[in-house]
């Protein structure tokens, strides 16, 4: 009854705030004639809607809705799959380098495209530094697992830090290309690492939307897996659960969300870490419960942040990562210090 009432609530905090952000923004849209509009859509209404504000919402808002949704619900599941795996509550997908192994990508192609990677530029486009980064997030994934496997097992402790390593790896050539972009190169560069969703298009959310529909589909039905991976992978196998088989495939799916994520949204911190410690903390361990939860309260958060970063100072739009860490990181020290309390008494 307790996650019913949960699953109950998150849905209706998604709702307000799908409505308030199609109605707020650098053009105040009537909530009357966002539900017209979308009534109408439906074919559940005749009447006449204004033109002006048709478009702002179908090209402009609800595009940029979507593909917010769609990246909070694959960091938050995926967060919540890799802190399985790791049996570790703080663990998150960038723990394995996958958000470095983007980042470094799309920094690359951001300095170097204007020069050496001018024939792919020709050639991909405007989805040349979302190809990149996504390509970069599995290639970096690859490694890490493949470094982790000591005779045909991935050790979890082995890939812990063998991902340490990369992002420090790929910290360090990041800095490097920093250091070598000109101006104009380096503010893209520092807006696309904290993150946007400015550049959301209906072509950008139907590209990225089968990166992420996968994971969402398919993590849920490893719950059983992952909740035997709790009691450690000896006791796991005694259940009839395969180890190697479940960390290759959450780290596969993982990195297909976060990656595709990543690659269209720039890097959005917290999510990932935050959201499944609070779906834990309200609503307990069992993964059944903890990666839908996370999904649906990952899309609400990135959601909400996303109609803070471009209502708070409008019409200037802020990065979303900013908000996100303005709004994560005083929730996670509530959460720290109330767990060290209960530990104290």
């Amino acid at each position: 009854m307790k996650k019913f009432f949960l699953y109950c609530l998150m849905i209706s905090g998604l709702a307000i705030v799908i409505f308030f952000s199609l109605t707020w923004g650098a053009i105040k849209i009537p909530l009357h004639d966002v539900i017209s509009i979308l009534a109408k859509s439906i074919g559940c209404f005749n009447g006449v809607v204004d033109s002006t504000y048709e478009g702002v919402i179908y090209i402009i808002r609800f595009p940029r809705l979507l593909l917010g949704l769609l990246v909070g619900a694959a960091l938050g599941i995926s967060g919540a799959a890799i802190q399985g795996i790791f049996r570790n509550p703080l663990a998150e997908p960038s723990l394995i380098g996958i958000s470095a192994g983007a980042s470094l990508m799309a920094v690359i192609v951001i300095t170097l495209e204007a020069s050496i990677l001018v024939g792919l530029s020709d050639l991909f486009g405007y989805y040349l530094l979302a190809f990149s980064a996504f390509a970069g997030a599995g290639f970096v994934a690859f490694i890490v697992y493949s470094v982790a496997r000591i005779n045909g097992s991935a050790n979890v402790a082995t890939m812990l830090l063998a991902g340490i390593a990369i992002n420090a790896f790929a910290g360090a050539l990041t800095g490097l290309m920093t250091y070598l972009a000109n101006e104009q190169q380096l503010r893209t560069i520092t807006f696309w690492m904290l993150g946007s969703l400015g550049g959301a298009t209906w072509q950008t959310v139907w590209t990225v939307a089968p990166f992420i529909l996968v994971p969402l589909m398919l993590l849920p039905l490893l719950a059983k897996s992952l909740n035997a991976f709790a009691l450690g992978e000896a006791q796991a196998s005694m259940l009839g659960i395969q180890p190697n088989k479940v960390k290759l495939q959450v780290v596969v799916l993982a990195t297909m969300a976060v990656g595709a994520s990543v690659a269209v949204s720039g890097i959005i911190g917290f999510v990932g870490l935050l959201v499944p410690h609070i779906i834990r903390l309200i609503g307990g361990v069992d993964h059944k419960f903890v990666l839908p939860a996370s999904a649906l309260l990952g899309a609400l958060t990135l959601a909400l942040a996303d109609m803070l970063a471009r209502n708070l100072v409008a019409p200037i739009e802020l990065p979303i990562g900013v908000i996100t860490a303005l709004l994560g990181a005083p929730v996670f020290l509530y959460i720290l210090l109330k767990e060290k309390k209960k530990v104290l008494h």
